[in-house]
């Protein structure tokens, strides 16, 4: 007998892909037949499911399991583990949990789910985790995501609508834009590689498509960015100094202002508060006129080409856009309130193809006209602990519990965190200042993770469960919004290890834990999904949708929803501007605030009531600037989700340490030649990179891409090439608390 060989279709975050199965074992993939541009992220799974890094069967730390007085937590990362049979794992955890729970309450936990593990809707990690720590008495759960904390809290008080609900729905999509648009200010770019992922799946890639009829159609495109890439090819790069786009945006301001060219009846039928930002625009609170020659000083584009935009956008129909990127920076907020004030000033917010538009390009299908059905996800339940941190804020939980912080307008206190429990993710790649976070992750009493590989999160775990991987278990694929495709994901191999899935690993938790009732409801995981897809398909059906049954499905492996026509694609406060009586926003006023009364209540020096222009701690203007004169950037990397696969990518030839973009006559000056190991430092840290030397990034900026795994040597160095070792951690301000991380300075040296 021959090899027996299989095909299946399965998905991803980054798109569906044919999965090749030969006698059992995963060892190949081909790209999706209706993807019109697929990336090639998949071809590294085999090669990751089958890595040596796999955790194969339950371990826990010695330390802590021999001294249960202190349990060692200052070895917690340089620790050895010890192999333990799974139901003495699950014993001791259960015990443990128990034991925090009675003596210190559940508040004492933190479920710490972050990152995207799955694009099935059944064993999504952060849902099954937090489910389960609902069932046995709710936890300390974290509001916002570290891609988009600050705009998640800015955005509700000047437009009124939740921010994801905003990107997917009520935003002017690709067809309206090449019918309508003229022009399209990218602030931060529209990064035609990011938009190749999405929660829960991106199908079939279609950016790349749109821009090449928007050139066609002589849409004038300006990518302001410190990154050529970082708009599509075609596109006019204006360089810019990072972080002072807000500057830049005022300059604009001021010359719509001073100049008539701004639609004054739409500031006072739809805003509120444009007299108080006009005197601060104009500088009469502070002698400081923001005009073009005042911005060119912070941001480095110059009078001429800010006065020469501001005539053009008042003129013709414009979309400006702001990528997330510029919202994960020191003052976060203030961009994208001065990006809403711009397009109010222009007057065209809720016409066709103009106004204000975020995160384009940022995850896919944004942008995709597609009715949004919503996704199947299993319920998770009430959480009775109502305490929370802002996410990005862990580091700080950790160090400083009992202590007060401001958030939104809020004093909290941060919790005293006994227990982290992380499924999912990898905070080790995505937080900021990781040798903060290394010290700070000690202070707990236990950390417990379920995890496919020894990252540096499990490395730094107390008890490790070994949990499969999307291609060892069944599971629906249906993303969230921007998509239209509902995939069946087959199980393709067997558990490697002795590994378990999420749903397994918590049901025999919650049964130790008197709690097995409440989290399964005496239901396997296939009942689950088959109640779970009926219930959708059944809601498909009273919307006049004709979905397969399950089985049908589990025999076709896909099935494509309906698109929706013009009629859809063109809604973002249309009725708003139809009515702002009738139709009003859910902000305090009921219209865009460009002047927040509640915000300027909360007292925030930094973020008043209306948007500013707030230097930052550091930038390429500061004084830290000669110490370290080169502004790191830590984009998301190209190759990769965040840092899944990331074990088998490292095992490419001089792929490791990561490639950092340096600007050719940076590279000249400091005698670094293209390919060479160098270091990059500041106080916070060092890392290696690999130079790759280009004329498409801004002099005196560096771009390094996070996603490799955290790994130091004896001296701290971090080897692998993460730049989180040098990022700033500290919130964006006191209003939104979101992440800093391209807020940071840093030097560079060679390597004898």
């Amino acid at each position: 007998m021959g090899n027996e060989q299989i095909k299946k279709i399965t998905s991803s975050h980054w798109g569906a892909f044919e999965a090749i199965i030969e006698n059992g074992k995963l060892i190949s993939t081909k790209p999706f037949e209706e993807d019109l541009n697929p990336n090639d992220i998949s071809k590294f799974i085999p090669n990751a499911v089958y890595h040596e890094t796999r955790v194969k069967l339950p371990h826990i730390r010695k330390g802590w399991l021999r001294n249960k007085e202190t349990r060692n937590k200052n070895l917690r990362g340089d620790d050895e583990f010890q192999e333990v049979p799974w139901d003495e794992a699950i014993e001791i955890a259960a015990e443990e949990i128990s034991r925090v729970k009675e003596k210190f309450g559940n508040q004492s936990i933190y479920g710490g789910s972050y990152g995207w593990s799955s694009a099935g809707k059944f064993h999504h990690a952060q849902t099954q985790l937090q489910r389960f720590l609902n069932s046995i008495g709710g936890f300390v759960g974290a509001f916002g995501s570290y891609s988009t904390a600050a705009a998640q809290v800015i955005i509700p008080h000047i437009l009124g609508i939740n921010f994801l609900n905003l990107i997917f729905n009520f935003q002017n999509t690709w067809p309206t834009i090449e019918e309508n648009t003229k022009n399209i200010l990218m602030f931060g770019g529209i990064n035609p590689n990011n938009s190749k992922v999405s929660m829960g799946g991106s199908t079939r890639h279609e950016n790349d498509l749109w821009f090449k009829k928007f050139l066609n159609k002589g849409i004038n495109l300006i990518n302001i960015s410190p990154q050529k890439a970082d708009a599509p090819d075609g596109a006019n790069w204006l360089s810019i100094i990072p972080g002072t786009d807000t500057a830049f945006m005022l300059g604009l301001a001021f010359e719509l202002e001073t100049n008539n060219l701004l639609d004054r009846a739409f500031l006072k039928k739809y805003t509120v508060g444009y007299e108080k930002f006009k005197m601060y625009l104009l500088g009469e609170n502070d002698s400081k006129p923001k005009n073009a020659e005042w911005a060119e000083k912070i941001c480095g584009v110059s009078a001429d080409q800010i006065k020469s935009i501001a005539r053009k956008i008042s003129k013709e129909r414009t979309l400006i856009t702001v990528a997330w990127s510029l919202q994960r920076a020191q003052n976060g907020e203030q961009p994208y309130w001065m990006a809403t004030t711009l397009a109010a000033m222009l007057g065209q917010i809720g016409l066709p193809g103009g106004g204000i538009g975020f995160g384009y390009g940022a995850i896919g299908g944004v942008g995709i006209p597609i009715k949004n059905f919503g996704g199947l996800s299993l319920p998770k339940g009430k959480n009775n602990v109502s305490d929370f941190i802002p996410v990005a804020r862990i580091a700080d939980m950790l160090n400083k519990p009992n202590t007060s912080y401001e958030f939104n307008g809020e004093e909290r206190i941060y919790p005293d965190i006994k227990l982290i429990y992380w499924c999912g993710g990898n905070p080790f790649h995505h937080h900021q200042d990781l040798n903060t976070l290394h010290q700070a992750w000690k202070n707990p009493d236990t950390v417990i993770v379920n995890e496919p590989w020894w990252t540096a999160t499990a490395q730094r775990a107390d008890i490790v469960f070994p949990s499969t991987t999307s291609y060892e278990r069944e599971d629906i694929g249906k993303a969230n919004g921007g998509d239209n495709y509902i995939f069946y994901m087959p199980k393709l191999i067997d558990p490697v290890g002795k590994s378990k899935d999420d749903y397994q690993i918590f049901s025999e938790l919650s049964k130790k834990l008197g709690a097995y009732n409440e989290f399964t409801e005496d239901k396997t995981a296939g009942e689950w999904i088959n109640k779970l897809y009926n219930e959708f398909r059944s809601f498909l059906n009273s919307s006049d949708v004709d979905c397969p049954s399950l089985d049908e499905l589990k025999d076709k492996n896909w099935f494509k929803l309906p698109t929706v026509g013009k009629e859809f694609a063109a809604k973002p406060f249309v009725d708003f501007r139809k009515s702002p009586e009738q139709n009003k926003l859910q902000t305090v006023s009921g219209k865009i605030e460009i002047f927040s009364e509640k915000i300027e209540s909360f007292g925030y020096e930094e973020c008043p009531g209306h948007p500013i222009w707030v230097e930052p701690d550091e930038w390429l203007g500061s004084p830290k600037n000669t110490e370290y004169p080169f502004h790191i950037v830590s984009p998301q990397p190209n190759d990769k989700l965040h840092s899944q696969l990331e074990c088998a990518i490292a095992d490419v030839p001089n792929e490791r340490p990561t490639p950092v973009l340096i600007n050719i006559n940076d590279a000249k000056k400091l005698k670094i030649t293209n390919g060479e190991i160098i270091k990059i430092f500041n106080s916070r840290g060092s890392c290696l990179a690999r130079s790759l030397l280009t004329d498409n990034i801004r002099e005196k900026v560096i771009s390094l891409p996070t996603g490799a795994w955290f790994e130091t040597d004896n001296h701290g160095l971090e080897k692998q090439g993460n730049p989180n070792v040098l990022t700033f951690d500290k919130g964006t301000s006191r209003l939104g608390q979101g992440p800093s991380a391209h807020t940071s300075l840093v030097n560079i040296k060679k390597i004898d």
